[in-house]
């Protein structure tokens, strides 16, 4: 057996194409462009490159972009003020502070700060709230990309077996509700799990979002299994590979995710598609 590739460029281009219909759509009958504020504090690499990825995209599909560049040495109330001001802001309809944030400054309290209604990133309280209730609003961008990905397979994901490797709140936990929601049975695996292999190998479904190269062997995938890598990883020859030894799997599994240009294009048309439908319920 040989997987089917899961290809999230093609998918995700897709979805883009159709927000950018239907922003023209709205344009022409004189309705404003959805926008989207972004905020960096401080110069971390690879937090720039993704802010940057993502204002491209809003331009792309006709989204109002607009980039906060803070300093590093931003403090919490300059960064909560700033958010108060873009909640009241009528043209913005979403707001995504670039996480991870400089130590001086709390994470949690500035995603709660975010109006739940602009929270395009899926984290606050209020929308991952609504998702545990079977009542998904704004849900979490990467577990929404790839709950659009297995819809591709045309596979019914209802009793299937979903093992998820990582518990973090941007892609383990909120994974675990979106296919738990699907019908799924879930597993959620973390450091102390044991006996991973043994999980893994009774998996219809295995979503790793790890952060470590190559972490989950090939050979303990089953056979006819659906893999969705999420990890992103260098190695010191440049090459990016992700949390699935892919040579191996790609033998075993059904479908299966590359990396890159799997789940990551999707995350970010899943925060466009976010931004659409937070201008539509504001609108």
């Amino acid at each position: 057996m040989t997987a089917k590739i899961l290809n999230g460029k093609t998918i995700a281009a897709q979805l883009r194409q159709t927000i950018k219909q239907q922003i023209q759509i709205n344009t022409e009958q004189g309705i404003r462009p959805p926008g989207l504020a972004g905020i960096l504090v401080g110069d971390n690499p690879a937090s720039q490159i993704y802010v940057r990825n993502k204002h491209k995209a809003c331009t792309e599909v006709g989204i109002l972009s607009k980039t906060f560049d803070l300093p590093a040495t931003t403090s919490q109330d300059e960064l909560l003020n700033l958010l108060d001001k873009l909640n009241k802001d009528t043209e913005i309809d979403g707001i995504l502070v670039q996480l991870p944030l400089p130590t001086q400054i709390d994470s949690n309290l500035v995603i709660e700060r975010i109006a739940p209604t602009k929270d395009v990133d899926g984290f606050h309280p209020y929308n991952i709230g609504r998702l545990v209730l079977r009542m998904p609003l704004l849900r979490s961008c990467t577990p929404k990309g790839i709950m659009t990905m297995l819809e591709q397979t045309g596979i019914d994901l209802v009793g299937l077996d979903a093992v998820i490797i990582g518990q973090s709140n941007i892609v383990g936990r909120p994974m675990a509700l979106e296919l738990l929601a699907a019908r799924c049975t879930i597993t959620v695996c973390h450091s102390k799990t044991k006996n991973l292999k043994s999980k893994v190998q009774n998996a219809d479904i295995v979503v790793v979002a790890i952060g470590q190269a190559k972490f989950v062997a090939g050979d303990w995938i089953k056979e006819g299994a659906i893999i969705i890598d999420v990890g992103m990883n260098r190695l010191e020859d440049g090459k990016l590979v992700g949390d699935v030894e892919f040579e191996t799997a790609v033998k075993k599994a059904s479908w299966i995710t590359p990396v890159p240009g799997g789940v990551g294009p999707m995350t970010i048309a899943s925060l466009l598609e976010n931004t659409l439908l937070a201008f539509q319920k504001n609108f």
